[in-house]
């Protein structure tokens, strides 16, 4: 009795643990929603389903999936937006989001489809609304890889300790149900939807040995950005250095920092007319950046048409290259070519150049306040108040936008304080000449001394 005993509970135990464990293969075929428990608007039409409205759901029945590969074919109605969730539970308890966003006006921009939502949130938006695309969520052991279209925008590695705050604090990886949400005022639609388990043995992954790879976020500051919903651009990078587009894109995947990448465009320069940015942007336009130009020189606004410099996602310039009061071309970071007879008339040059460069038809002023190297080392004795007060006063009034800009250090506190407090946007910028492009270091610290928030940042006209 007591041997049939044990053969029956091994029994129900091969059983259970047979029916737990969880199998790869479509989770939805267009046919029907059987392996899914919905809620609110979800309905299936002409072999789509689809999600409409802030309260529909569809959370998978069964599976405790752990390593796999999920692949979606999706689109997004105007106003469309959501969320896939895995490593979940029934009550959406657990778990990571990723981002179903294609609405350009979203006013939380910086979210867009495909972002491992808090942890490496995507500014840019790879695909339009009314637009199918797939969708791949690939966990290997700690490594979370998402695609869109078949090409990585996000690679993360949990660490062992991660740094979770706030509504992100459930982010982790461990295991657990597939669930789509809808949070929008239109509709995710979805024809497929299938899931393939990895075997990390099999596959030869050591999640320890992955660990290794990934990033400190007790100290990491750019994780810190992602967890407060704060948007993480660089909007002022260059292909320098031995930067190329694939490392520069690797290198944001990997500490978390969109990349805004702008060439150089003026006369001396990379690219000297409508042809050159043209040329420029088709090679680049897939490419996984917001898209800026880098206006040099004052004569940039002739040497480039209007219809041309509107194709980049926005443009910037600084007052760094100007003609002096004798009818000079000055390039003020190289002291040859800076005529210095005396300092506190040239700082007043300096003050009415920029304020000239303030009237052109930009959208970001970048290296800005910046003083020739022989007057550097007092920056803030020549930026007086008065002075300080003049550029605001032409920054608020022309509407355009101050960057903060990590490898200069400037502007000062106080000139960021004053153009908060007059509503300027600001945007952070690196400017980079080395391939390492940099944490926006001065950037951050800015933000946290001046109280700037989400909202105080540009938002890029960005186009595919």
């Amino acid at each position: 009795m007591k041997i049939i005993s044990r053969l029956f509970a091994g029994l129900c135990c091969a059983l259970l643990l047979s029916c737990s464990q969880p199998v790869s293969g479509p989770l939805f075929d267009g046919q029907d929603t059987g392996k899914w428990d919905t809620a609110g608007q979800v309905a299936l039409n002409d072999g789509l389903l689809t999600l409409s409205g802030a309260d529909a759901q569809a959370i998978l029945k069964k599976g405790d999936y752990e390593n796999f590969v999920l692949s979606m074919y999706v689109r997004t109605t105007q106003g469309g937006k959501g969320a896939i969730l895995f490593h979940t539970d029934r009550d959406l308890a657990k778990g990571y989001r990723v981002a179903v966003n294609n609405d350009r006006n979203d006013p939380v921009w910086w979210k867009m489809s495909g972002s491992l939502a808090g942890v490496r949130n995507l500014t840019k938006s790879f695909v339009k609304e009314d637009e199918w695309f797939t969708l791949d969520i690939i966990v290997e052991g700690k490594a979370i890889t998402i695609n869109i279209n078949g090409n990585p925008v996000v690679e993360y590695i949990e660490p062992a300790d991660p740094l979770r705050a706030g509504d992100y604090a459930y982010a982790q990886l461990s295991k657990g149900l597939f669930a789509i949400v809808s949070e929008g005022t239109g509709n995710i639609e979805i024809k497929s939807i299938n899931v393939e388990t990895i075997d990390l043995k099999a596959e030869g992954i050591d999640p320890q040995a992955q660990l290794a790879y990934a990033i400190d976020e007790h100290t990491d500051r750019i994780i810190r950005l992602h967890q407060e919903d704060f948007p993480v651009l660089d909007y002022h990078v260059h292909l320098k250095g031995g930067l190329t587009n694939e490392t520069a894109a690797e290198q944001s995947r990997r500490i978390g920092i969109n990349y805004a990448i702008a060439p150089n465009c003026g006369i001396g320069f990379p690219i000297t007319d409508d042809a050159g940015v043209l040329n420029f942007l088709n090679e680049m336009r897939s490419e996984p950046f917001i898209l800026a130009m880098q206006a040099e020189g004052r004569e940039w606004v002739e040497t480039f048409s209007q219809d041309v410099r509107d194709e980049f996602d926005y443009v910037f310039t600084d007052a760094l290259t100007f003609t002096d009061s004798k009818g000079r071309r000055s390039r003020i970071w190289i002291p040859q070519e800076t005529w210095i007879e005396d300092e506190q008339q040239y700082m007043d040059l300096i003050v009415d150049r920029i304020c000239g460069v303030l009237t052109e038809p930009m959208d970001i002023y970048v290296n800005p306040c910046f003083l020739p190297p022989q007057m550097q080392d007092r920056y803030d004795e020549f930026w007086t108040e008065a002075r300080m007060n003049k550029f605001v006063d032409a920054l608020a009034q022309s509407g355009k936008v101050l960057e903060i800009n990590a490898r200069y250090e400037i502007p000062n506190k106080a000139i960021i304080l004053k153009a908060k407090a007059a509503g300027v946007k600001f945007s952070f910028g690196t400017n980079n000449e080395k391939a390492e492009v940099g944490l926006l270091e001065y950037c951050i610290r800015m933000k946290e001394e001046c109280g700037i928030k989400a909202e105080d940042m540009y938002r890029p006209k960005i186009k595919i």
